[in-house]
């Protein structure tokens, strides 16, 4: 590829991250039905005829957003396959980061929104779930081997209903309060939930432990760079 050809693909790139963006502003503060592609130039400050080009329908926009977010997933979890430590730990750990990540990452809020109002969008919009279940199950399984979970848990069912409840949770935080107040509710939350999971219920230290093993500034979350199948709703 020549230099001309690099800063051609260089401005391109740069442009379809000003428009995902954009949009990703407007999803999360009008909704998709309550958003359009005029909308979507006057924020991004492009002509809608530029968004045509890289993106060919506001639908298509919309689930570009959507891959972005759930293709982040995955490198999330990874940062918290640390050996040798407790996994409830890092579980606990792990919904603290993705809290965060909500928080910080309009994508990511825009993300969620998205795939809440997929009934809405004349798309399939993907979901990610069946990801997150399996990475829970795997920490659930290995709490289980290390005699730490409560005498009858077990672990896939546990982690679809984990999974469910915590993007569940995240959704109704964001309709009836702030965002920023999400991190408290988990705390709330993983207190009853530990006292169900642990075989010696101790959720205050444990969930003490994992936000001093892993800050929540630590590992980089998607912008560096909400249920399984069971969770949809029918």
């Amino acid at each position: 590829m020549n230099e001309g050809g690099t800063y051609v693909q260089d401005r391109a790139r740069a442009t379809r991250r000003s428009l995902l963006e954009a949009a990703a502003q407007l999803f999360v503060e009008q909704g998709y039905a309550g958003t359009s592609i005029n909308d979507i130039s006057d924020r991004s400050g492009k002509t809608s005829g530029a968004i045509y080009f890289h993106y060919s329908s506001k639908e298509k926009l919309a689930l570009a957003i959507v891959s972005e977010q759930f293709a982040a997933w995955p490198q999330l979890a990874q940062h918290y396959t640390a050996p040798g430590i407790p996994p409830l730990e890092k579980l606990v750990a792990l919904s603290f980061e993705i809290a965060r990540v909500l928080r910080e990452d309009v994508v990511a809020r825009a993300g969620a929104r998205l795939w809440a109002e997929r009934r809405g969008i004349d798309a399939p919009v993907p979901a990610p779930f069946a990801a997150w279940t399996a990475a829970v199950t795997r920490l659930l399984a290995e709490a289980r081997s290390r005699g730490e979970l409560a005498e009858g848990i077990e672990p896939s069912g546990t982690a679809t209903t984990l999974v469910c409840a915590l993007f569940g949770l995240y959704s109704l935080t964001d309709e009836v309060a702030r965002e920023q107040e999400l991190g408290s509710r988990l705390d709330q939350w993983w207190l009853l939930v530990l006292n169900a999971l642990q075989a010696h219920p101790d959720p205050a230290a444990l969930i003490a432990r994992a936000r001093a093993r892993f800050p929540v500034n630590g590992p980089p979350g998607p912008s560096d760079s909400p249920a399984p199948s069971g969770c949809r709703p029918r």
